[in-house]
């Protein structure tokens, strides 16, 4: 079993069935830095998945989604991100999507 610490977040990985990969399962990744994730992936031999979003395989064929924090209507508490000191604005479009569910 592997451990990726994610910050305030983890995610843990173990030995799997037999099977083949599919393409609609896939685990997603918020990060604060898409475009960092984007070159690591890259220099790890990841293959890299044409479409609009930082989709990707590892090595087993699992696809992995990756997200920018900017870019999701998911918000962490203000106190969390002081605490964490951390400061990650929000695009206009997940700022539209929070306030027209009254969290904007």
């Amino acid at each position: 079993m592997a451990f990726i610490d994610l910050g305030d977040q983890f995610i843990a990985l173990s030995r799997g069935r037999h099977q083949r990969p599919d393409q609609d399962r896939h685990f997603g990744l918020v990060v604060n830095d898409r475009s960092a994730v984007r070159d690591l992936a890259i220099k790890a031999g990841a293959k890299m998945l044409d479409g609009d979003f930082l989709d990707f395989l590892d090595p087993w064929g699992n696809r992995i989604e990756v997200v920018e924090y900017g870019d999701l209507q998911f918000t962490k508490a203000p106190d969390v991100l002081r605490g964490m000191g951390l400061h990650l604005p929000k695009s206009e479009k997940a700022l539209k999507e929070l306030h027209s569910k009254g969290m904007g």
